[in-house]
């Protein structure tokens, strides 16, 4: 008799200490996975997110309700204990509560755990077998350990914003952050990753470990090319804004109702284009016949191009070059995101039960297992929503 496969993470215990964005997104994953995760918030004001909106999710009657929209995105699958650290007591539970977890973690200041027995210095004796993942700015060490951390300002320390936006000298030049909060995403999931990891080395082991991550490394190593790019010519790359730097056509244009984007990667490519767009000659003439000579007459190219991309809508021109193999694709806004038959067909759109709104909107967990697929049984709990349940099951509370 072969017996039902449990979620991947199915027995494992994490304590939340986090909140914001990077540290609930990464507890949020782990709770995707399987794992029982306790949200420890303040009394009162809980995770800072609840106050980030509007848009707050609307009960029955159509009225907001006290969850943002964005702490909806980053806690479903939890369990929240309301618990004041300041105080001896919460302290003291937080710490008994701990004692019987698999992982612990936070995103305080560096030491700020400290004066509550809550640092891994001071539990790791009790609990060898603790996996203690702190989340910061700048990491524990170096200059700028000291300092608070967020997204937007590692977006700019860390490099993002001087390769991303329009080229330097176009209309619109400039920094430019990211539409979404990346670094801290990125950070969710490679703290995640780690903490999978050292689930793993506990098995041989026995033991737990300190994991040290900041926003500033994550965002770093996720610059991935780029990075590789100034490593090995010794010059920084730039904005290119919605252009390819090395690759002609390349970029998004406009058409008579919207913008697409066209990725023309080679030269029978851009034969198949030119064929489409009822200019056959451009793929034979001299000027760009070649990419290398298409870099050197972009100037020319492109403005030609445009005009004849503004002759049909969005929809014509994706329509005909995907029928002659030519990359692209619509620039679509969220709604149209949601829309899209393969999102649909995807099921990236869900909902979870919620006591006071019927129902929660949540967007799917992209891990599709095959045998073992992740559930979506808990909506982002309300503050303190398990406080007493929680007590009773560390032994906190008898009544």
């Amino acid at each position: 008799m072969t017996l039902p496969r449990r979620a991947p993470l199915d027995g494992v215990r994490v304590l939340d200490l986090s909140r914001v964005l990077a540290g609930p997104f990464c507890a949020q994953n782990l709770a995707d996975l399987g794992a029982d995760v306790i949200k420890v918030e303040r009394p009162g004001t809980g995770d800072d997110t609840r106050a980030w909106g509007p848009p707050y999710l609307r009960d029955t009657q159509g009225q907001d309700t006290s969850e943002s929209a964005y702490y909806l995105s980053t806690n479903r699958n939890k369990r929240s204990i309301a618990i004041d650290l300041a105080t001896p007591e919460g302290a003291a539970a937080v710490r008994k509560i701990a004692s019987q977890c698999d992982v612990l973690i936070e995103n305080f200041k560096v030491g700020g755990l400290k004066q509550y027995g809550l640092d891994y210095e001071s539990l790791k004796e009790e609990i060898p077998g603790l996996i203690y993942c702190s989340i910061t700015g700048f990491g524990q060490d170096g200059p700028f350990a000291n300092r608070p951390g967020y997204d937007f300002m590692v977006q700019g320390m860390g490099g993002l914003m001087s390769i991303t936006g329009e080229r330097d000298g176009m209309p619109g030049a400039g920094p430019q952050k990211a539409g979404v909060a990346v670094t801290d995403v990125i950070t969710g999931l490679y703290a995640a990753l780690a903490i999978m990891g050292a689930i793993q080395e506990r098995h041989r082991s026995g033991l737990g470990q300190f994991i040290d991550l900041a926003l500033l490394d994550c965002h770093i190593s996720m610059l991935a090319n780029q990075n590789l790019n100034y490593m090995t010519s010794g010059v920084a790359p730039t904005r290119a804004g919605n252009a390819h730097q090395n690759v002609v056509p390349y970029q998004v244009f406009e058409a008579k109702d919207g913008y697409l984007i066209v990725a023309v990667g080679n030269d029978s490519q851009f034969r198949s284009y030119s064929q489409a767009i009822g200019h056959p000659e451009l793929a034979t003439d001299p000027k760009y016949q070649t990419n290398s000579t298409r870099i050197t007459n972009r100037d020319e190219l492109i403005p030609f191009l445009e005009k004849i991309m503004l002759t049909r809508t969005r929809d014509e021109w994706i329509s005909t070059l995907e029928k002659v193999g030519v990359p692209c694709g619509p620039i679509q806004t969220i709604d149209q995101v949601f829309d899209h038959p393969q999102v649909k067909s995807r099921q990236i759109w869900r909902e979870i039960p919620h006591p006071v709104a019927g129902v929660s909107p949540t967007t799917a967990n992209p891990i599709n297992y095959s045998d073992t697929p992740i559930q979506y049984t808990r909506h982002a709990p309300g503050l303190g929503e398990h406080t007493d349940e929680i007590l009773r099951e560390f032994g906190l509370k008898t009544d």
